[in-house]
């Protein structure tokens, strides 16, 4: 292939770009063994890209779960059987990384220069999670260069102590493979796939930059947002100038759309155009699509050199956001109004608006980043009458001269809406908003602008609270409400999301702020019970689920105050069908009454829930009756809604369940009323729920404890009000000998999060030393479960031994902070190491189980990494699932399942001879 001048080649990297952004997360299909949920094979997105950094390697990467799961393979792949390449695995990548061609500066993780060698979709034979997981991985590959099936094998012996995996990429005998003394494809085919450039020509281009800034995100997320492509006119320039340096001019296309725009004098403020709610993405290539942030709409004025930042409703907030007025000074601009979002993202790469509040209201050190995705005036000139592509293109060009991680261009593609919007919810984000790419910027809200949204999330006025179940000094639940003919509608309640500062924090607010009248027009008598009424006059953010046919708000979790609402402006939004091109701007005022949706009493299945009649639903096929019956009174919590995230969770929450003897805790009239243990089976179980057999350690008597094996055995334990779910440390096939090693550490309430945290990191420490890799969970209350899966070798009477002499050992280097007895009076700031969890017939709370207590709060599994840069107790529940739903990709324990480790006598006896 003939090579291309920069220009071209560049625009053609950008369109592949624009291609994987498209396409971002596609790779997550409803059944992981490559098959769609219609029956038909789905393929999906590979990419090798020839990477000269230290050492000339191919990086060869296969599109899973979100991310590109990557390996280095030295001297690249080969067409002859017989050639079995080492591939190291390494982290997983961002998949809009499969589409990078260009350079990554040096120092920088990577450092060198990168090729798109080859490219195209694979296809796995069988289950690919259970390839990853057992390091057989068969597949077929649709390249340009590479074809036909293939084979990675992860090694064993010595190779599997790597701290890396080391694999092996085999070619597998078929019509494409070829001989020993056949050409390498390597040297056959040594150019770029999509440009054919070779690597001197691309390094020499400089079109494209990859930031990755390891340093201070890692994940397979840590470069989202950091793109960077260079200006081709301004490349000489950023070389030579730094950051100190005087601004370089505007790129010449930039000046020539300027000459044709009105000129103006700066206005004080404009009012942002704003998006209309939509059902779905607009189709068409007439739109451009970008990722809705979840932050606040701050609206940047340059002028003289001067930066001031105002808010959606004109408030001056450039003390609150100092760095981001300073990283702005550095443009080029004498004027500028630039429009954007300010967000703080999390450890996945999301926007997350209560980390962006706590970063202006608990004084966190959180990095915020102002993303920029509009420019209605530059340099005395009204750009408002330009087409959006046209703005966002001198947009680009005015902000890429900026060297600053706290500014950043909306990056947008054009057309494939639908793709982009499910490809953003299973991502996690909140959604997409999609712009008519020759609209002007208007005022007000827009029909050019159309938002479609993942999870329902909209701004509610708070009129009452109620306080904590044991009188704390935080707050319990919020009331919410929106205005609707003049009238506060009462919405329901929310009572998660809150860390125990912003529980304080608005106790604080809203004790200033109490009322002797309620505020809403009409409260039902039980949500009236324990309300405090407060001024109508604050606004919170709120994710929910759906709205019931009541008209309240299902599994409300709160995200943070709305300093830049009017309470008066909160209505219900409503999605509507989308708007013809000709339709003038609808004015905010006229937003469509909202009634609550009526359902028949029988519909047809969506998402797998089939709506049967009123006293009953199916949940993939398992009868759920009284469905609308809250088990949880602070959250609301109802069990279809429970039955439904078993259903969710079941595939990272049976691997630790299935067949194990079990035991449920009931709660059938809630959590706030009494509950209590079922082991035995009894009549009328649901289905999917089974027995096993189990000889009682006391006289030997057989019972018949319940076990599940599949995902319908969950959901029957939602139909029992089961909100708990206790497996044992054995399996059924090896019920004498324990595979699971379990610390539970249970800590004095007046012990810091931290200090329990470096406790957790002690036992991991400790047992590593042994020979024993763990992983780690929170107990959904005040604890940490540490687990180390062991080879079902020993009796329960060794491994409780052994776990018992392991904490004294604790016990004993440190008496002050440790204790092995349960007594209660003893534990005052003090972690009690329970280690009888270690028995026969005792059980420890599943990752993923609710916790049969107000809340409903989860187990929920973590990275050691991740433990360690929590700096409170984490706050997960069945009623936020939607906003934590996007772990699941990613499960910290998946690997436990192929850890085949012993505890071995060398173990035992280190733990016994420090006893004796």
């Amino acid at each position: 292939m003939p090579e291309k001048s920069g220009t071209k080649a560049s625009k053609e990297v950008d369109r592949q770009l624009d291609r994987y952004r498209s396409m971002r997360d596609f790779s997550v299909t409803a059944e992981p063994s490559g098959k769609s949920s219609t029956g038909t094979k789905s393929t999906l997105p590979f990419v090798i890209q020839k990477h000269a950094a230290t050492r000339l390697h191919y990086d060869f990467r296969l599109g899973w779960n979100g991310v590109l799961k990557s390996w280095a393979v030295a001297k690249g792949p080969s067409y002859f059987p017989g050639d079995k390449r080492l591939a190291v695995e390494v982290e997983d990548h961002p998949i809009e990384y499969g589409g990078f061609e260009g350079t990554i500066p040096k120092g920088q993780y990577g450092g060198g220069t990168v090729m798109v060698w080859d490219q195209g979709t694979w296809l796995p034979h069988g289950d690919a999670d259970e390839g990853f997981r057992t390091g057989r991985l068969k597949f077929e590959l649709h390249g340009a260069k590479l074809k036909g099936n293939w084979t990675l094998v992860r090694m064993g012996g010595k190779f599997a102590k790597e701290s890396k995996p080391n694999w092996l990429l085999i070619k597998e005998h078929d019509v494409y493979e070829r001989g020993p003394n056949d050409p390498p494809i390597t040297e056959e085919a040594p150019d770029s796939a999509i440009t054919g450039r070779d690597l001197d020509a691309i390094a020499k281009a400089e079109d494209h930059v990859w930031q990755s800034h390891v340093p201070e995100s890692h994940g397979p997320n840590r470069s989202r947002l950091t793109l960077r492509r260079k200006a081709q006119s301004n490349s000489a320039a950023q070389s030579e100038n730094k950051s100190k340096s005087k601004p370089a001019p505007l790129a010449a296309k930039s000046s020539a759309a300027l000459s044709h725009a009105p000129h103006e004098s700066i206005p004080h403020f404009l009012k942002p155009e704003l998006a209309s709610e939509a059902k779905s993405p607009p189709a068409g290539d007439d739109w451009l699509h970008e990722l809705k942030l979840d932050g606040y709409r701050i609206q940047a004025h340059i002028n003289g050199g001067k930066v001031t930042l105002y808010s959606r409703n004109g408030l001056d907030w450039t003390h609150r956001m100092p760095a981001i007025a300073h990283a702005l000074q550095a443009t080029a601009a004498k004027s500028a109004i630039l429009d954007g979002e300010v967000v703080v993202l999390d450890e996945q790469g999301n926007a997350s608006f209560a980390k962006l509040q706590a970063a202006f209201d608990v004084g966190s050190k959180a990095q915020m980043t102002y993303v920029l995705f509009d420019l209605p005036h530059l340099d005395g000139h009204n750009l408002r009458e330009l087409p959006l592509d046209e703005r966002k293109q001198i947009l680009q060009s005015l902000i890429t001269q900026l060297n600053d991680r706290a500014i950043r261009f909306s990056e947008h593609i054009r057309g494939n809406g639908v793709e982009m919007f499910s490809s953003a919810c299973e991502l996690g984000a909140e959604g997409i908003v999609s712009k008519k790419a020759g609209s002007k910027y208007c005022a007000g809200r827009s029909t050019d602008w159309l938002k479609s949204k993942c999870i329902l999330q909209q701004e509610f006025v708070i009129g009452g609270y109620t306080l904590p179940s044991d009188r704390g000094s935080g707050i319990g639940a919020l009331l919410l409400g929106y205005h609707q003919d003049g009238k506060l509608i009462y919405a329901g309640r929310t009572g998660t999301g809150f860390t125990q500062q912003s529980r304080a924090h608005l106790r604080k607010q809203l004790e200033k702020m109490r009322a002797t009248k309620c505020a809403f027009a009409e409260v039902p008598r039980q949500e009236q019970r324990d309300a405090i009424w407060v001024k109508p006059e604050l606004v919170g953010e709120v994710n929910f689920t759906t709205w019931t046919e009541g008209g309240m708000v299902r599994q409300a979790s709160f995200q943070g105050l709305r300093e830049d609402k009017s309470a008066k402006e909160v209505v219900r939004e409503q999605a509507g069908a989308i708007a013809k091109p000709e339709r003038k701007s609808p004015s905010a005022k006229s937003a469509p009454k909202s009634a609550p949706p009526k359902r028949s009493k029988d519909e047809a299945e969506v998402d797998g829930v089939r709506r049967g009649p009123r006293e009953q639903v199916l949940v993939h096929g398992v009868k759920i009756t009284h469905p609308d019956k809250v088990l949880d009174e602070e959250t609301h919590l109802t069990k279809q809604q429970l039955a439904e995230y078993y259903s969710a969770v079941a595939d990272v929450m049976l691997p630790h369940v299935a067949d194990r003897p079990l035991s449920i805790v009931r709660c059938p009239e809630g959590s706030g009323k009494p509950c209590f243990f079922q082991k035995h089976i009894g009549p009328g179980l649901p289905s999917g729920i089974g027995s096993i057999p189990v000889k009682s350690k006391s006289g030997g008597k057989i019972e018949q404890y319940l076990t599940v094996s599949k995902a319908e055995g969950l959901i029957g334990f939602a139909q029992m009000g089961g909100l708990e779910i206790h497996p044992w440390g054995s399996r059924n096939e090896s019920m004498e000998t324990p595979d699971r090693l379990i610390f539970d550490l249970d800590p004095d309430e007046s012990l810091e999060w931290k200090r329990l945290v470096a406790s957790a990191i002690e036992v991991h420490d400790l047992l590593s030393q042994l020979g024993l890799e763990s992983f780690v969970k929170s107990t959904g209350g005040k604890g940490i479960h540490v687990v180390a899966p062991i080879r079902p070798e020993r009796s329960w009477a060794e491994v409780k031994d052994f776990a018992h002499r392991f904490a004294r050992m604790m016990e004993s280097s440190n008496p002050k902070l440790y204790l092995t007895k349960m007594t209660k009076a003893a534990r005052k700031g003090r972690i009690y190491l329970d280690y009888l969890r270690n028995e026969r017939e005792a059980t420890a709370v599943a990752p993923y189980s609710p916790r049969a207590r107000k809340g409903a709060r989860v187990a929920i599994p973590f990275t050691w990494d991740e433990l360690k840069k929590m700096t409170a107790r984490p706050e997960f529940a069945v009623a936020n699932f939607a906003e934590w739903k996007s772990r699941l990709k990613h499960d910290p324990w998946a690997k436990m399942e192929s850890i085949h480790q012993s505890l071995t006598t060398q173990a035992l006896r280190a733990v016994n001879d420090f006893a004796a």
